[in-house]
């Protein structure tokens, strides 16, 4: 997009937005001795005006973040189970990354312990897609129905306006298939060093279509090339303290000097007729699926290597959606990702207009021929004819250019219910096995006094009984050292808490 920046030439004169030259840097158009300022001076109006504008609604979700610009290059051969041209052998495409946290405003830290972000929007010959993802390859959450209550039970409270442990642990601890993620999120992972020592997964199961129509699901994995680093809860307290766009900055610098940041893409594969049968639901993103059954395979190398020029219009105004699939590409019966599929794009309508997709930053460098048109701040708008289908020659679809965009035998009637269930489909064994099978002594150790800060933080007596029985159905032992770890530190918490009967909340609000 730098192409289409505006730039301003050394010594060139100020104009308003019109490009009209103006008479003042410094002074607004008065008269008289009172110098009393005329309301026709247009270009105070202006400026008066457009700062009352100037910024948009941050994102709800993932309002803090960063990103920069580079390439993905394909090293793998994965034609046999895919036709998007991205992923076939020797091509190289432009991408830009934005990493974020999840929860915090624009404003926030970028150390608290939360999920991050790792969208990717790739500037594909087949028009742009988009992979949305985080640093972790679950969710708190299987049904779209309970994501808006999860994010809000992890931003602030209605009355006080403040962040709230004992919020966020009751609606964990009443939602048991948040035990993975919780895992997850309070494990070392849960503060990445940098967005440079994190992995980036796609988190749901995709469906990937080859040449002859054949399907295949698949997970995506973005193993960092500097390896995996983390801080302790310590270490990122203490750079909250220091410096709150660390992350941001750590970016920028590193690819300012030449030393471009890398990931390996691996994907895992599942033939179609593996799915019905599983030992777990597939489709569910609260589970991974391990690599001793679907192994790893190269794809290819993202190296992120040119930061923004201007951080609103290429980062601020950056439009990532799952809806944005390139043909080889399709869904899943995945349920987040179906919900994602239209809560995405109808935020960017909403938070920088329904013409988004025309900013240079989202606008895709392959052709556009959209019979869309007209609205606000649109700048390239068809001529006739302006419907579909038309005997004037205008684009008509071609379904076999199109390919299939994901498609499997729903049957049945529709209904309201969990995921069909699987002979492992409980919602505590995969973090189970990720404390014992992943996580080392060390590891475990972190994790537990993790757990421990956490709930010693605002945590009501109710939810905290209910958050010890959380942790003894993942592992007894663990459940064991969290309660005797809550216990013995109890002396330390507020004692006006205590007399309230609330013996694990502080007064401080600790950062999550």
């Amino acid at each position: 997009m730098t192409e289409q920046m505006e730039t301003t030439a050394p010594g060139a004169p100020t104009t308003n937005d019109a490009g009209i030259p103006v008479a003042s840097d410094e002074h607004s158009l008065t008269q008289g001795p009172g110098g009393g300022i005329l309301l026709h001076d247009a270009y105070l109006i202006e400026k008066m005006a457009q700062f009352n504008r100037e910024r948009v609604p941050e994102r709800v979700v993932h309002a803090k973040g960063g990103g920069a610009f580079g390439e993905f290059r394909v090293t793998g051969d994965v034609s046999a189970h895919t036709r998007a041209a991205l992923f076939q052998p020797g091509t190289t495409t432009p991408v830009l990354a934005r990493f974020s946290t999840v929860a915090g405003e624009s404003g926030t830290p970028d150390t608290w312990r939360d999920p991050r972000g790792f969208s990717l929007k790739f500037y594909t010959s087949e028009g742009n897609y988009d992979l949305v993802g985080n640093n972790t390859p679950v969710f708190f959450v299987k049904d779209p129905l309970k994501f808006q209550d999860f994010i809000r039970s992890q931003k602030r409270r209605a009355d006080n306006h403040l962040r709230d442990h004992d919020m966020q642990w009751d609606f964990w601890t009443l939602s048991p298939e948040s035990a993975h993620q919780v895992t997850w999120l309070m494990g070392d992972r849960g503060i990445p060093r940098t967005w440079r020592h994190m992995n980036g997964y796609g988190s749901h199961t995709f469906q990937w279509i080859n040449a002859e129509g054949e399907r295949t699901w698949v997970k995506y994995t973005f193993k960092t090339d500097q390896g995996n680093e983390f801080f302790t809860q310590d270490e990122a307290d203490q750079m909250a303290s220091i410096d709150t766009d660390y992350h941001i900055r750590d970016l920028n610098e590193h690819i300012r000097d030449g030393e471009f940041p890398s990931w390996t893409l691996f994907v895992q594969l599942m033939p179609d007729e593996d799915a019905a049968g599983y030992r777990f639901n597939p489709f569910d993103v609260t589970k991974v699926w391990p690599h001793s059954d679907y192994p790893l395979h190269e794809v290819g190398k993202l190296t992120l290597n040119r930061n923004p020029e201007n951080y609103f219009a290429e980062i601020e105004q950056a439009a990532f959606e799952p809806s944005n699939m390139v043909p080889g590409i399709g869904v899943s019966p995945d349920k987040m990702l179906l919900g994602r599929m239209f809560s995405y794009a109808d935020a960017h309508r909403y938070r920088i207009g329904a013409n988004y997709a025309q900013l240079p930053v989202n606008h895709a460098k392959a052709p556009v021929n959209s019979y869309a048109k007209d609205g606000a701040m649109r700048y390239s708008n068809p001529g006739d004819p302006v419907y579909a289908p038309n005997s004037y020659g205008g684009p008509a679809a071609d379904a076999e250019r199109a390919g299939h965009t994901g498609r499997w035998d729903a049957g049945g009637e529709p209904v309201r219910a969990a995921y069909e269930q699987h002979a492992e489909d409980d919602d505590w064994g995969q973090a189970h096995a990720l404390l014992n099978d992943v996580m080392d002594d060390a590891a475990r150790g972190r994790f537990v006094d993790n757990v421990v800060g956490h709930l010693l933080n605002g945590v009501s007596d109710a939810v905290l009984t209910r958050a010890f029985g959380y942790w003894d159905h993942v592992d007894a032992e663990i459940g064991r050292r969290i309660r005797e770890g809550v216990s013995a530190k109890q002396d330390l918490v507020d004692p006006k808490a205590e007399e309230q009967g609330n013996p694990a909340r502080s007064s401080a609000q600790h950062k999550a």
